[in-house]
């Protein structure tokens, strides 16, 4: 299931009004003219595994026609939203030529008259100024259209999906799009039935389907038993490594997940856990922050029926290109979403969730939405930094003296990762330089910045995780390792490192229990 935006697979920033306008105006319609123009070249650059996640459409070039009439559609079914994105390029370029440090106050006559009433005109302490949008009143407006949200589902007999933020989805013959909005009980029906069944007849009505999808919704059900899935009930803590960043951490008393993202199941020759492999109730799921392979829509809404409480970073308040978790996730439909705060604790049965800061990975933008969970659980301490980069080796020294040592850490090392512009130009009023863009990237740490993490936390155990390496999630990274790969050289120099302090250490690929 891809839960899809206007057709497009369904990211963080497509949620929000503000980052959806930006992409729709700045991003889509870009491509689909890059597209247009020359669609031999998109699937010529695409026969490269490396340009996967690059601005091609993955589309055949003899549906050239099918694109142009869904841009022509996005331009008229979506011109409110384009025209929002445009007024908020438009009010950031007035505020930079304008905006000299004198009051504000004369500017609000001046900001686009859609954008009225939506954003307050502030400046930082050093005099630059910015617009913090109102996000719990844009959420409310026109330009949060529900009719814009989807569900695509398909079967898939391979790891060769399309990677999934490039490329619109168009419904075909093996197929079904079923327009419904993501916060609707039926969605939740829906992915209850793997393993509580439901009449087709009360599943149709659920998710409001027409008689003419009868057929081919039928052949994505199936009269075969689930296979059970027993409550862990073990003395100890177990953790249970899925891929990427998600872990599974349970005790006979609680079950925790770490960026929830699961394995699509079929008849692969690799292991892995699936959705069939998870709990009946997971009683926490946490968010380090809002990039799309740790905050995944498409695994999130299967395990929303599930999920008692979701915990994520707290906002800092309206920036654009920061826009609260929170509230997207509240407005597609969980209804227990609660915030952590650096040093914040969270009591759990058994233990407690704490936030640790979480540095770097992230352009050198000022982005709150993100922090490191460390998990109490068991008398033991597992630190959960997700892509951290260790720029100031100090603040772990601080933490050490607060938390103690650390006995199992997982840390991400990507430490290669997209330029600014790939996840964040579209946000941009002003574009960067490329040597400038080239340098503020969204990197992890490398061996010797992950050796300080380890050291200054006096960590006991070491695995290296989200490094998006198991074959099932190029659809979502769009990473093609080789031996010879910066961050592959970096994790096995990391691994040798800890071992030689006699600490136990792994990169992760593929499924994994640990024990404590």
């Amino acid at each position: 299931m891809e839960p899809l935006i206007s057709n497009w697979p369904a990211w963080p920033h497509l949620i929000p009004p503000a980052t959806s306008a930006m992409n729709t105006a700045f991003l889509h319609l870009k491509v689909l003219k890059s597209f247009i123009m020359a669609p031999d070249l998109h699937a010529s650059t695409l026969k490269d595994p490396t340009m996967q996640g690059g601005l091609f459409l993955n589309i055949d070039p003899s549906r050239v026609g099918e694109v142009r009439a869904f841009m022509d559609r996005t331009l008229t079914e979506q011109s409110s939203l384009i025209k929002l994105g445009e007024a908020i390029k438009s009010l950031n370029e007035m505020l930079i030529n304008e905006a000299k440090g004198y009051s504000l106050e004369g500017m609000y006559q001046k900001v686009p008259a859609i954008l009225k009433g939506y954003v307050e005109l502030v400046y930082d302490l050093n005099n630059f100024p910015s617009a913090r949008f109102i996000e719990a009143l844009l959420y409310q407006s026109p330009y949060y259209d529900l009719s814009r949200q989807a569900m695509h589902l398909t079967t898939v007999n391979s790891d060769n999906r399309p990677f999934l933020y490039m490329t619109p989805r168009f419904e075909d013959s093996e197929s079904v799009q079923i327009k419904i909005p993501f916060c609707r009980e039926g969605v939740d029906d829906l992915f209850r039935m793997r393993h509580t069944p439901k009449t087709f007849d009360s599943i149709k009505q659920s998710l409001e389907l027409s008689d003419d999808y009868d057929n081919k919704f039928r052949s994505l059900l199936t009269s075969d038993p689930p296979r059970p899935t027993p409550k862990y009930t073990g003395e100890r803590v177990r953790i249970r490594y899925l891929n990427h960043a998600c872990l599974l951490i349970e005790s006979k008393d609680v079950s925790i997940m770490i960026d929830p993202l699961l394995a699509y199941e079929y008849d692969r020759t690799s292991l892995c856990y699936s959705y069939a492999d998870m709990p009946e109730v997971i009683n926490y799921a946490l968010i380090t922050h809002g990039h799309p392979d740790h905050l995944v829509l498409e695994t999130l809404l299967q395990l929303r029926h599930k999920i008692e409480t979701l915990v994520v970073p707290r906002s800092g308040g309206g920036a654009l290109e920061d826009p609260s978790l929170k509230l997207l996730l509240q407005r597609i439909g969980f209804k227990h979403v609660i915030e952590i705060e650096d040093m914040e604790t969270i009591s759990i049965p058994g233990g407690e969730i704490v936030g640790l800061p979480f540095l770097g990975e992230h352009a050198d933008l000022d982005i709150r939405t993100k922090i490191a969970h460390l998990v109490r659980l068991g008398g033991k301490q597992i630190l959960c930094a997700a892509d951290s980069r260790n720029v100031s080796p100090e603040l772990y020294e601080k933490i050490h003296s607060i938390v103690g040592d650390i006995d199992i850490l997982f840390l991400g090392m990507e430490c290669d990762g997209a330029p600014f512009s790939w996840m964040y130009g579209q946000l941009s009023t002003k574009r960067l330089a490329r040597e400038m863009d080239q340098s503020r990237r969204l990197n992890g740490s490398d061996c010797k910045l992950g050796m300080e993490i380890v050291n200054r936390l006096h960590c006991r155990e070491v695995y290296v995780y989200a490094m998006g390496a198991e074959p099932w999630l190029s659809y979502l990274t769009s990473i093609h390792y080789t031996d010879e790969s910066k961050p592959i050289v970096e994790s096995k120099k990391l691994v040798e490192a800890c071992r030689c302090q006699d600490i136990n250490s792994e990169m992760l690929n593929g499924p994994k229990d640990i024990f404590l």
